[in-house]
Protein backbone atom coordinates (compact mmCIF):
# COMPACT_ATOMS: atom_id res chain seq x y z
CA UNK A 1 0.00 0.00 0.00
CA UNK A 2 1.70 3.43 -1.11
CA UNK A 3 1.47 5.84 1.82
CA UNK A 4 0.20 9.30 1.16
CA UNK A 5 2.66 11.95 0.51
CA UNK A 6 2.40 15.82 0.97
CA UNK A 7 5.62 17.00 -1.38
CA UNK A 8 6.62 20.92 -0.48
CA UNK A 9 9.71 21.47 -2.77
CA UNK A 10 7.75 21.15 -6.34
CA UNK A 11 8.47 23.71 -8.70
CA UNK A 12 7.07 25.49 -12.00
CA UNK A 13 7.81 28.66 -14.23
CA UNK A 14 6.28 31.89 -15.23
CA UNK A 15 7.11 32.52 -18.92
CA UNK A 16 7.62 35.69 -17.92
CA UNK A 17 10.40 34.86 -15.36
CA UNK A 18 12.58 32.85 -17.67
CA UNK A 19 15.10 35.14 -18.26
CA UNK A 20 15.66 35.24 -14.45
CA UNK A 21 15.68 31.19 -14.44
CA UNK A 22 18.38 31.63 -17.17
CA UNK A 23 20.91 33.01 -14.43
CA UNK A 24 21.69 29.62 -13.35
CA UNK A 25 22.62 28.36 -16.97
CA UNK A 26 26.12 28.14 -15.40
CA UNK A 27 25.28 25.38 -12.98
CA UNK A 28 23.86 23.30 -15.25
CA UNK A 29 24.87 20.85 -18.63
CA UNK A 30 24.70 22.94 -21.54
CA UNK A 31 23.32 20.08 -22.95
CA UNK A 32 20.36 19.89 -19.94
CA UNK A 33 19.60 23.52 -19.39
CA UNK A 34 15.66 24.36 -20.01
CA UNK A 35 14.80 20.81 -21.36
CA UNK A 36 12.66 21.11 -18.36
CA UNK A 37 10.45 24.18 -19.24
CA UNK A 38 7.98 23.01 -20.58
CA UNK A 39 7.25 20.26 -17.78
CA UNK A 40 7.75 23.55 -15.36
CA UNK A 41 5.26 25.08 -17.20
CA UNK A 42 2.49 22.27 -16.62
CA UNK A 43 -0.53 22.58 -14.40
CA UNK A 44 -2.64 19.67 -15.58
CA UNK A 45 -2.68 15.90 -16.01
CA UNK A 46 1.18 15.74 -17.00
CA UNK A 47 1.92 17.06 -13.22
CA UNK A 48 -0.90 15.26 -11.48
CA UNK A 49 -0.28 11.98 -12.80
CA UNK A 50 3.33 12.23 -11.63
CA UNK A 51 1.78 12.90 -8.00
CA UNK A 52 -0.87 10.02 -8.92
CA UNK A 53 1.88 7.61 -9.51
CA UNK A 54 4.20 8.23 -6.15
CA UNK A 55 0.80 8.97 -4.13
CA UNK A 56 1.21 12.71 -3.69
CA UNK A 57 -2.24 13.94 -2.39
CA UNK A 58 -0.89 17.44 -2.47
CA UNK A 59 2.06 19.69 -4.06
CA UNK A 60 2.74 22.78 -2.82
CA UNK A 61 3.84 25.02 -5.38
CA UNK A 62 6.76 27.45 -5.63
CA UNK A 63 8.55 29.23 -8.74
CA UNK A 64 11.90 27.63 -10.06
CA UNK A 65 14.49 30.23 -8.64
CA UNK A 66 16.23 32.45 -8.64
CA UNK A 67 13.08 34.55 -9.82
CA UNK A 68 13.42 38.73 -8.64
CA UNK A 69 15.70 37.65 -5.99
CA UNK A 70 18.26 38.51 -9.17
CA UNK A 71 16.35 41.72 -10.17
CA UNK A 72 18.46 44.92 -9.47
CA UNK A 73 15.41 47.55 -9.57
CA UNK A 74 12.95 47.45 -6.49
CA UNK A 75 9.78 48.45 -7.31
CA UNK A 76 10.13 45.56 -11.24
CA UNK A 77 10.83 43.03 -8.31
CA UNK A 78 8.05 44.29 -6.50
CA UNK A 79 5.66 44.13 -9.30
CA UNK A 80 6.83 40.82 -10.42
CA UNK A 81 6.24 39.08 -7.34
CA UNK A 82 3.10 40.08 -7.12
CA UNK A 83 2.65 38.94 -10.41
CA UNK A 84 3.74 35.66 -9.58
CA UNK A 85 1.62 34.94 -7.11
CA UNK A 86 -1.68 36.15 -8.65
CA UNK A 87 -0.08 34.28 -11.60
CA UNK A 88 -0.16 30.92 -9.39
CA UNK A 89 -3.39 31.56 -7.79
CA UNK A 90 -4.91 31.74 -10.80
CA UNK A 91 -3.12 28.17 -11.98
CA UNK A 92 -4.04 26.41 -8.95
CA UNK A 93 -7.43 28.36 -8.28
CA UNK A 94 -10.00 25.10 -9.34
CA UNK A 95 -6.92 22.17 -8.15
CA UNK A 96 -6.91 23.66 -4.27
CA UNK A 97 -7.01 19.91 -3.17
CA UNK A 98 -4.40 19.08 -5.20
CA UNK A 99 -2.04 22.08 -5.09
CA UNK A 100 -0.66 24.55 -2.45
CA UNK A 101 1.69 27.65 -3.01
CA UNK A 102 4.64 29.13 -1.48
CA UNK A 103 4.92 32.76 -2.31
CA UNK A 104 7.38 34.39 -4.28
CA UNK A 105 8.77 37.68 -2.59
CA UNK A 106 10.85 40.84 -3.70
CA UNK A 107 13.29 41.44 -0.22
CA UNK A 108 14.81 44.47 -1.84
CA UNK A 109 11.91 46.01 0.20
CA UNK A 110 11.50 44.26 3.32
CA UNK A 111 8.26 45.61 4.32
CA UNK A 112 6.73 45.29 1.09
CA UNK A 113 7.81 41.34 1.39
CA UNK A 114 6.27 41.52 4.03
CA UNK A 115 2.80 42.89 2.54
CA UNK A 116 2.97 40.65 -0.01
CA UNK A 117 3.57 37.80 2.04
CA UNK A 118 0.35 38.59 4.61
CA UNK A 119 -1.65 38.80 1.27
CA UNK A 120 -0.21 35.87 -0.01
CA UNK A 121 -1.21 33.65 2.82
CA UNK A 122 -4.77 35.74 3.20
CA UNK A 123 -5.99 36.60 0.51
CA UNK A 124 -4.44 33.76 -2.09
CA UNK A 125 -4.35 30.97 1.08
CA UNK A 126 -0.55 30.40 0.45
CA UNK A 127 1.18 28.26 2.87
CA UNK A 128 4.15 30.62 3.67
CA UNK A 129 7.19 31.53 1.52
CA UNK A 130 9.89 29.94 -0.65
CA UNK A 131 12.72 32.55 -1.13
CA UNK A 132 16.01 31.63 -3.52
CA UNK A 133 19.02 32.52 -1.28
CA UNK A 134 20.59 36.01 -1.03
CA UNK A 135 18.87 39.46 -2.67
CA UNK A 136 21.49 41.49 -4.42
CA UNK A 137 24.08 40.60 -1.64
CA UNK A 138 21.60 40.44 1.27
CA UNK A 139 20.98 37.46 3.51
CA UNK A 140 18.17 36.75 5.76
CA UNK A 141 19.94 37.55 8.68
CA UNK A 142 20.45 41.25 7.59
CA UNK A 143 18.50 43.70 10.92
CA UNK A 144 16.38 45.06 7.51
CA UNK A 145 14.65 42.03 7.43
CA UNK A 146 13.56 42.28 11.09
CA UNK A 147 9.87 43.67 9.64
CA UNK A 148 10.05 40.68 7.23
CA UNK A 149 10.37 37.97 10.29
CA UNK A 150 8.27 39.56 12.46
CA UNK A 151 5.11 39.47 9.93
CA UNK A 152 5.99 35.81 9.11
CA UNK A 153 6.14 35.24 12.90
CA UNK A 154 3.29 37.06 13.70
CA UNK A 155 1.35 35.02 10.84
CA UNK A 156 2.68 31.43 11.96
CA UNK A 157 4.00 30.41 8.33
CA UNK A 158 7.37 28.70 7.40
CA UNK A 159 9.45 30.12 4.78
CA UNK A 160 11.16 27.99 3.12
CA UNK A 161 15.44 28.55 1.80
CA UNK A 162 16.12 27.46 -1.49
CA UNK A 163 20.10 27.34 -2.97
CA UNK A 164 20.66 30.13 -5.42
CA UNK A 165 24.48 31.18 -6.54
CA UNK A 166 26.19 33.62 -4.24
CA UNK A 167 27.17 37.48 -5.09
CA UNK A 168 30.78 35.97 -5.83
CA UNK A 169 32.35 33.21 -7.14
CA UNK A 170 34.88 31.76 -4.45
CA UNK A 171 38.46 31.05 -5.41
CA UNK A 172 37.66 27.28 -4.25
CA UNK A 173 35.36 26.81 -7.49
CA UNK A 174 37.99 28.00 -9.89
CA UNK A 175 38.69 25.44 -12.58
CA UNK A 176 36.14 23.01 -11.20
CA UNK A 177 32.73 24.21 -13.06
CA UNK A 178 31.11 20.66 -11.74
CA UNK A 179 31.08 22.15 -8.32
CA UNK A 180 29.17 25.27 -9.05
CA UNK A 181 25.55 24.52 -8.75
CA UNK A 182 23.94 21.78 -7.44
CA UNK A 183 26.33 19.45 -6.80
CA UNK A 184 27.95 21.39 -3.76
CA UNK A 185 28.10 25.29 -4.16
CA UNK A 186 24.52 25.43 -3.77
CA UNK A 187 24.77 23.42 -0.43
CA UNK A 188 27.29 25.50 0.86
CA UNK A 189 25.52 28.72 -0.13
CA UNK A 190 22.39 27.72 1.50
CA UNK A 191 23.92 26.01 4.08
CA UNK A 192 25.89 28.98 5.05
CA UNK A 193 22.93 31.08 4.80
CA UNK A 194 20.95 29.21 7.21
CA UNK A 195 23.84 29.60 9.90
CA UNK A 196 24.36 33.22 9.38
CA UNK A 197 20.24 33.75 10.74
CA UNK A 198 21.33 31.38 13.43
CA UNK A 199 24.48 33.37 14.96
CA UNK A 200 23.09 36.51 14.05
CA UNK A 201 20.55 35.58 16.98
CA UNK A 202 17.48 36.00 15.30
CA UNK A 203 15.83 33.06 16.62
CA UNK A 204 15.54 34.61 20.16
CA UNK A 205 14.47 37.73 18.58
CA UNK A 206 11.97 35.66 16.76
CA UNK A 207 11.73 32.05 18.51
CA UNK A 208 8.28 31.49 16.69
CA UNK A 209 10.02 32.19 13.30
CA UNK A 210 10.04 29.13 11.07
CA UNK A 211 12.59 28.11 8.15
CA UNK A 212 12.54 25.35 6.21
CA UNK A 213 15.35 23.74 4.26
CA UNK A 214 15.85 21.44 1.32
CA UNK A 215 17.91 18.18 0.33
CA UNK A 216 18.20 17.06 3.75
CA UNK A 217 19.10 20.40 5.84
CA UNK A 218 21.74 21.49 3.21
CA UNK A 219 23.92 19.15 5.49
CA UNK A 220 23.60 20.58 8.64
CA UNK A 221 22.36 17.96 10.82
CA UNK A 222 25.09 15.94 10.24
CA UNK A 223 27.06 19.14 12.43
CA UNK A 224 24.85 19.98 15.57
CA UNK A 225 27.76 18.28 17.71
CA UNK A 226 31.15 20.74 16.36
CA UNK A 227 28.63 23.66 16.12
CA UNK A 228 27.94 23.85 19.40
CA UNK A 229 31.34 22.63 20.76
CA UNK A 230 33.10 24.84 18.11
CA UNK A 231 30.52 27.70 19.03
CA UNK A 232 32.45 28.20 22.25
CA UNK A 233 35.67 29.21 21.11
CA UNK A 234 34.88 30.85 18.15
CA UNK A 235 35.56 34.33 17.15
CA UNK A 236 32.43 35.83 18.31
CA UNK A 237 32.70 39.11 19.32
CA UNK A 238 30.23 40.27 21.97
CA UNK A 239 27.35 37.93 20.11
CA UNK A 240 25.57 35.85 22.45
CA UNK A 241 22.84 33.35 22.03
CA UNK A 242 20.57 32.52 24.63
CA UNK A 243 20.80 28.10 23.44
CA UNK A 244 22.88 26.16 22.19
CA UNK A 245 23.08 26.63 18.07
CA UNK A 246 21.89 23.17 17.82
CA UNK A 247 18.80 23.70 20.02
CA UNK A 248 17.60 26.46 17.03
CA UNK A 249 17.72 23.79 14.79
CA UNK A 250 15.29 21.49 16.83
CA UNK A 251 12.64 24.25 17.45
CA UNK A 252 12.89 26.44 14.82
CA UNK A 253 14.07 24.51 11.48
CA UNK A 254 12.10 21.95 9.80
CA UNK A 255 14.22 20.14 6.44
CA UNK A 256 13.02 18.20 3.48
CA UNK A 257 14.17 15.22 1.33
CA UNK A 258 13.98 16.98 -1.46
CA UNK A 259 16.56 16.11 -4.20
CA UNK A 260 18.34 13.67 -1.81
CA UNK A 261 16.86 9.90 -1.97
CA UNK A 262 19.42 8.52 0.61
CA UNK A 263 18.36 6.57 3.34
CA UNK A 264 21.53 7.54 5.84
CA UNK A 265 21.20 10.99 5.38
CA UNK A 266 17.68 10.47 6.42
CA UNK A 267 18.09 8.43 9.83
CA UNK A 268 21.05 11.40 10.13
CA UNK A 269 18.09 14.05 9.95
CA UNK A 270 15.33 12.14 12.05
CA UNK A 271 18.33 11.35 14.46
CA UNK A 272 19.61 14.97 14.77
CA UNK A 273 16.45 17.05 14.53
CA UNK A 274 13.43 14.92 15.41
CA UNK A 275 10.68 12.86 13.14
CA UNK A 276 8.47 15.55 13.50
CA UNK A 277 10.87 17.80 11.64
CA UNK A 278 11.67 15.87 8.42
CA UNK A 279 9.14 16.30 5.62
CA UNK A 280 9.32 14.54 2.27
CA UNK A 281 9.95 16.27 -1.38
CA UNK A 282 10.77 15.12 -5.39
CA UNK A 283 12.39 18.78 -6.22
CA UNK A 284 10.06 18.33 -9.27
CA UNK A 285 10.88 17.86 -11.46
CA UNK A 286 14.68 18.66 -11.89
CA UNK A 287 14.78 14.93 -9.71
CA UNK A 288 12.39 11.39 -11.01
CA UNK A 289 9.25 11.12 -8.46
CA UNK A 290 9.45 7.67 -9.04
CA UNK A 291 12.80 7.44 -7.43
CA UNK A 292 11.70 9.77 -4.83
CA UNK A 293 8.41 7.65 -4.23
CA UNK A 294 9.68 4.45 -4.63
CA UNK A 295 12.82 5.45 -1.81
CA UNK A 296 11.22 6.95 0.70
CA UNK A 297 8.53 3.78 0.55
CA UNK A 298 11.48 1.21 1.15
CA UNK A 299 13.58 3.76 3.46
CA UNK A 300 14.60 2.37 6.82
CA UNK A 301 11.77 3.93 8.60
CA UNK A 302 9.00 2.84 11.58
CA UNK A 303 5.47 3.54 9.75
CA UNK A 304 5.23 5.84 12.14
CA UNK A 305 8.02 7.70 11.05
CA UNK A 306 6.90 6.94 7.36
CA UNK A 307 3.59 8.57 7.87
CA UNK A 308 5.11 11.85 9.79
CA UNK A 309 8.20 12.18 6.99
CA UNK A 310 5.62 11.36 4.48
CA UNK A 311 2.26 13.57 4.91
CA UNK A 312 1.88 14.25 8.95
CA UNK A 313 4.57 16.78 9.64
CA UNK A 314 3.61 18.92 6.75
CA UNK A 315 0.16 18.57 7.36
CA UNK A 316 1.32 19.60 10.80
CA UNK A 317 3.63 22.42 9.98
CA UNK A 318 1.34 23.72 7.05
CA UNK A 319 -2.01 23.98 9.27
CA UNK A 320 -3.36 21.16 6.41
CA UNK A 321 -6.72 19.74 7.61
CA UNK A 322 -6.20 15.82 7.60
Amino acid sequence: MVVSKIALEEHFMHPDFVDYWANTRSNISPNLFGKVRSVLEDFGEQRLKQMDNIGVEKAILSLAGPGVQVEKITDVAVRKARQCNDFLAEKILDRRDRYGGFAHLAMQDPRKAADELERSVKDLGFYGALINGQTNGAYLDDDRFSVFWERASDLGVPIYIHPNNPPDVPYMFHNHPELWGPAWSWTVETGSHALRIIFSGLFDRFPNAKLVLGHMGETLPFQLWRFDSRWEISNRGDMQLDLPPSEYFKRNFWCTTAGVCSDEPLRCAIDAIGADRVMFSVDYPFEKPQDAGDWIEAAPLTEEEREMVCAGNAKALLGLNP
